[in-house]
C-alpha cells in the first residue's frame, strides 16, 4: 500500500511539473506573438511615412525645374585619344558639348554667380563602365537647369 500511494504521489507531481510546464510555454508563446504584432505595426507604420517623403521631394525637384532638353552626345572623338586617355577625353567632350548647347555661363557677370554643371553617377558608370579604354561611341542624356542655374546631366530615360 505503501508503494501505491508513493506511486499516485509521485505522478500527481509529474502532472503537476508538466501542467506548470504547458503554462509557461503557452505564456512564451503569447508573448513571441505580442512581439511580433508590435514590429509589424511598427514596420508597416514606417513603410507609410516613408512614400510621402518620397513623394514631397519628387514634387520639389519638377518645381525646380526651368529647362530640360534632351540630346545624343557623340563620344567617338574621344577613340582618337591613345587607349589610356579615351574615358577622360568622352567626359571632357559631354562636359563640353553640354556647355555650349544648354548656354552655360562659365564666369561671373556681375553680382550673379556661375552656373554650374554636375554629371549623374549614372552617366559617370555609363561612360566609365566598360574601362577607361573602351567608352561608349554616343550617348543619350537628359539635361535639366533649374532655379539656381545648376545643369545636371542625367541617363535618357530609354538608355
Amino acid at each position: 500500500m505503501e508503494k501505491t500511494v508513493e506511486a499516485t504521489e509521485e505522478t500527481e507531481e509529474a502532472e503537476e511539473i508538466e501542467e506548470a510546464e504547458e503554462e509557461e510555454e503557452l505564456a512564451e508563446k503569447a508573448e513571441a506573438a505580442e512581439e511580433a504584432e508590435e514590429k509589424l505595426a511598427e514596420e508597416e507604420a514606417e513603410e507609410e511615412a516613408i512614400p510621402e517623403v518620397e513623394e514631397k521631394k519628387e514634387v520639389e525637384k519638377e518645381e525646380e525645374i526651368v529647362e530640360e532638353k534632351f540630346y545624343t552626345i557623340p563620344l567617338g572623338r574621344a577613340w582618337i585619344s591613345p587607349r589610356k586617355k579615351r574615358a577622360p577625353r568622352a567626359m571632357r567632350i559631354l562636359k563640353s558639348f553640354v556647355r555650349k548647347h544648354m548656354k552655360l555661363r562659365t564666369e561671373a557677370e556681375g553680382e550673379e554667380e556661375a552656373e554650374k554643371l554636375v554629371i549623374s553617377n549614372e552617366v559617370n558608370e555609363r561612360i566609365w563602365g566598360r574601362g577607361i579604354e573602351k567608352p561608349p561611341r554616343k550617348l543619350k542624356v537628359r539635361a535639366v537647369r533649374d532655379k539656381e542655374g545648376i545643369i545636371t546631366i542625367y541617363l535618357a530615360e530609354g538608355d
